[in-house]
């Protein structure tokens, strides 16, 4: 009688698991991923052909298209705006630099009222430090085989 019980026990488990685990739609993720992603980068080429038609050369209209959305990402995110973007759009939201700035100011504001070196100071890069660590690493040794085969006459 004993295993009867349990086992009653793992269905009605099973069936509230079931009931209260959230169901995905993958397609529709995909296009509130892109939707939200192309938003931005559209953004973002606004800023490049503004920038540009004002006379800024290539290299100054990107600066500027970056300095802007890290700007607007921040901005957004001590409003709390960005956070329901991120969980609208996932994604789309997350991967391109207004994601990373989101990181590094959501870690700031969060941590605030320990202080500004204890807080802000030693947590704000919890979550951009791995990106700038791995980022600068990757760099290097890329820089080292690319170094290698030049020595080598390779490249």
């Amino acid at each position: 009688m004993s295993e009867e019980k349990q086992r009653e026990k793992q269905k009605a488990y099973e069936k509230y698991v079931k009931k209260i685990t959230p169901v995905h739609n993958l397609p529709l993720n995909m296009l509130k991923a892109f939707l939200t992603g192309g938003l931005i980068c559209v953004l973002g080429q606004l800023i490049l052909n503004t920038a540009s038609s004002i006379g800024a050369d290539k290299e100054t209209a990107g600066n500027w298209c970056s300095l802007l959305l890290i700007f607007i990402s921040v901005i957004l995110t001590g409003l709390n705006v960005y956070s329901k973007i991120g969980k609208f759009g996932g994604a789309g939201g997350l991967v391109p630099i207004t994601g990373f700035a989101n990181s590094v100011a959501a870690s700031a504001i969060e941590y605030r009222a320990e202080g500004q070196v204890f807080g802000i100071g030693c947590k704000i890069f919890t979550i951009a430090g791995p990106v700038i660590l791995y980022g600068i690493l990757s760099s290097w040794l890329l820089g080292l085989i690319y170094y290698v085969y030049k020595l080598l006459e390779v490249i």
